[in-house]
Parts: C-alpha cells; structure tokens; sequence
C-alpha cells in the first residue's frame, strides 16, 4: 500500500492560539487550510503519520531518523508549555527504514550525537496540534533533513514510500516548512528579491504537482531566499515518485514577511513518466559522458588516475602517448573533483615538486580523490557522476596591493609566517577581491587582524 496522502504545511508557532494569542487572526486563512488538512487527515484515519521537518536534529551529511518508541514536546519555548504532546512512534517503520538505509548504504538512520531522547520540535509541534484536534489514533515516525543535495532528499523519500509499502501500513506524509522568510522590507527578516519568486515559482510548481521542477530549484537561490522548507517537500514528493498525483493548493499568505503555503497531494496510480530523480540522473549522466568526450588530455589524465585508483588502490604510471606539454614541463597544478554541481575534493601543488607535470597532475589527482580532509574519499559508486578539472598555474609573483588582484584573472596565496592560503581565480561565489583574500585567510587560519604579504598567479583551467 502506497502513501494515502502527503500535506505540504508550514510551522509557524504563532497560529496555535495559545502561542498566537490573537495574532493568528492576521493569517487566518492558513489557519482554515491547516484545520482542513486536519480533517482530510482524520478522514483517510492513517496508521501512522511521517513528519519531515527543518527544525529535527540536522546534519550536513546524513538525514536523522528519530529513535525510540515515544516522542514528547511541549511549546514552552513558546510560553505555552501547556501546549505537550505524547505519541508513540512506529518502531517497525523507524526500524525497517534504517535498516534499508544501511543496506543500500544510504547515510540514513537513528544514530545521533546527542544523548538522550530528542524532544519534538516546533515544526512537528505545529501539525500535531491542528491534527490532534481531529484525529489522535495514530503513531509518528519524525524525520529531520540534512546538508546533503536535493537529489539524497529524494532519494530517501522514496526509500521510506518503499518500506511503508513492503509493510502494508497506511501512511500519510506531512511536510513541514516554511516558504521564504524574505518576503518584506517591514518582515522579521527583511526583504531579499528571491523570496518573492521563490514563493510565486514554488506554489506554481506544488499546484500543478510538478515535483521534478522541486529538484531544479537552485540551493543557492533557495538559501538566498530563506526558505526552511524546500528540502522538505522534495522528501515527501520522492514518495510519490512514479505515481500520479491529483494536487490541491488550498492557502497562501505573506502577510508576516514569511511565506506560508499549503497543499495537499493524493495518489492516482502508477505513471511511469514521473520518475522525476531517475530523468534527472539519465540528463546528467549523458552531460558527463559527452563532456568526458570532449576532454583534453589534462582531464583524461586526471580522470584515468582517479578511476584506476578507486577502483583498484593501484596509482598510475605516466601512459604513453600524451603530449610534451603534459610530459616534459614542469608546474605546479590543482585537480578538482565535483559531484552533481558540489565540490568532492580538491588538492593542489603551488609550485612543481614533480619531474614533470604529469606526474604531477597523477600525484594530484590521487590526493583530491582519496586524501582531502575535508571529504571521505571518493567511493566506486560515484565515478560514474564526477566532474574534473585540471589547473595548472604560472608561477607565482609578489604584489604590493589588492588593487593587483582580478578574481576573475588571477588566484591568491596570503601568507603570514609560516601560515599560507591560496585560492584559485574565477570560483564560483568569490565575487570581489575582499572576498577572495578573506577565504584564503580562512583556509590559512589567519586573523582578519594579522598582517600578510599577497602573492598573484594565472591558471590555464582545463575542463
């Protein structure tokens, strides 16, 4: 049995009256949508109720599955600790889905750096109450988000539809969030352009039940328009994946400065033309193998060193037949690693400490794969969606001033006594000089305060 039903709601405290104490009054149209999201609910007398929301214990690289058999709250972080709820939850559900999780090797599950039971929080707290009003014979299984890409939240929103079918129980899906927080200039969080688009282009596209555009949204532009809920609502619409859906936009309001938005989504059968994520992945996949086509033998070296490594623990030897410019120069280079549009790894020589650059660009790329800090090393499974790119940078030369700086033309090296940072040139988001010497400052650990000495260099960047 598939999903009954997913709610796409927001989770405002103030429209719970003992929070609001009249002040919902101001939103009172969400207020009436909420309460008949309740009644459908009541009426479909779900088994259990799947909340994913913003505010559950995050992580940037695995989604939390909240443990245990009993879930408690209250909203005395609202003044109305009278507000308290005890619910069981679905321990065979909970059990079943980490279990698949750790199967497929899926970084999902129950464990968590915190001790003790984690409390209910406000963006459950919100939809229990209206629900509690109508229906209570239900448990809960809680879910909390992560850093991981749109793509993962959907991804694990199918996984828990397939276990809530493998068990046959009747579920219904509340996504919980909020649209954008930027809404007006007179708003708790003040105006920014992409909040307004954010809600016109999410509400449009969660009225016409066209989830696959809910994994085009860009997470820059949705962290510029400060939504908490967009992640969210990819979770639950990965639940629905291949299904047809019949929507229902039953409010929107703005009038805080905060979008509040809510919908409602029923199953209608099978429908193969909505394996949103697996169209996805077929288009990235094509992009790859036609750009992996098209590169140079900078990137096809990289790329040669970085699959035969992962696959085998073996590093490569200089093959022959590549060009002098490659085998009989020397230079310092960077190889990049991206997956789906994020970085994957990154590691880099200033100077050639190689006998030529192929031997550098192997040492390189090596490193960027298995030996980032900042990143488990890259895994067999994922060869198939990386993206490299080669730098090989000119020699480095002192300047006196930031006036001599382009962030487009050339990359920094700060330095201050023994501590140095470099940032390559034309990185995404690096926008002005300030900002490019701040990060390498970062990457150095030096204080804004300490005085440095600025070195400059070019790159040929080899994609």
């Amino acid at each position: 049995m598939s999903l009954l039903a997913t709610f796409m709601v927001p989770h405002p405290p103030l429209i719970v009256p003992a929070v609001g104490r009249g002040r919902e009054e101001k939103v009172a149209a969400t207020v009436d949508a909420y309460r008949k999201v309740a009644r459908k609910i009541a009426e479909l007398k779900p088994d259990t109720i799947i909340i994913s929301s913003p505010h559950a214990p995050m992580y940037a690289d695995y989604f939390h599955i909240s443990p245990g058999s009993v879930a408690r709250g209250d909203l005395g972080d609202f003044n109305a600790p009278e507000i308290s709820f005890e619910v069981d939850q679905n321990v065979e559900l909970i059990s079943a889905v980490a279990a698949k999780a750790w199967k497929m090797d899926f970084p999902a599950g129950t464990a968590s750096n915190r001790s003790g039971d984690v409390p209910v929080d406000h963006g459950i707290m919100v939809p229990l109450w209206f629900i509690n009003q109508y229906y209570s014979d239900f448990s809960l299984m809680r879910i909390g988000l992560s850093g991981l890409r749109l793509w993962d939240h959907y991804r694990l929103g199918e996984l828990v539809a397939g276990q809530v079918e493998r068990l046959g129980i009747r579920a219904v899906w509340v996504a919980s969030g909020d649209l954008s927080h930027k809404l007006k200039s007179d708003g708790p969080y003040g105006f920014a352009p992409e909040g307004p688009v954010y809600d016109k282009k999410i509400m449009d596209a969660a009225g016409r039940a066209a989830f696959g555009e809910f994994l085009d949204f860009d997470e820059e532009f949705c962290d510029r328009a400060a939504e908490c809920g967009h992640r969210s609502f990819v979770m639950m619409a990965g639940s629905l994946d291949g299904l047809k859906v019949k929507s229902e936009v039953l409010s929107y309001e703005d009038v805080t400065g905060v979008g509040y938005g809510i919908c409602c989504f029923y199953p209608e059968g099978e429908d193969d033309s909505r394996h949103f994520l697996q169209e996805r992945e077929n288009r990235e996949i094509e992009r790859l193998n036609e750009l992996n086509k098209r590169s140079d033998p900078f990137v096809e070296l990289a790329r040669q060193t970085i699959e035969t490594f992962v696959s085998s623990g073996n590093k490569i030897s200089v093959p022959s037949g590549f060009p002098d410019e490659i085998t009989s120069v020397k230079a310092g280079c960077f190889v990049s690693i991206h997956k789906q549009g994020r970085l994957r790894g990154c590691i880099g020589t200033i100077a050639p400490i190689k006998s030529n650059l192929a031997e550098e660009i192997i040492d390189n790329a090596v490193s960027a794969a298995a030996r980032d800090p900042r990143f488990e090393p890259v895994a067999e499974s994922e060869l198939k969606w990386l993206e490299i790119n080669v730098d090989v940078l000119s020699e480095p030369e002192d300047i006196s001033s930031p006036d001599e700086l382009d962030v487009k033309r050339y990359g920094v090296i700060v330095t201050c006594g023994g501590k140095r940072g470099l940032l390559l040139p034309d990185l995404d988001g690096v926008d002005t000089v300030e900002d490019q010497i701040n990060i390498a400052r970062r990457k150095a650990g030096i204080g804004e305060h300490e005085q440095i000495s600025l070195k400059r260099f070019e790159v040929v960047r080899h994609r």
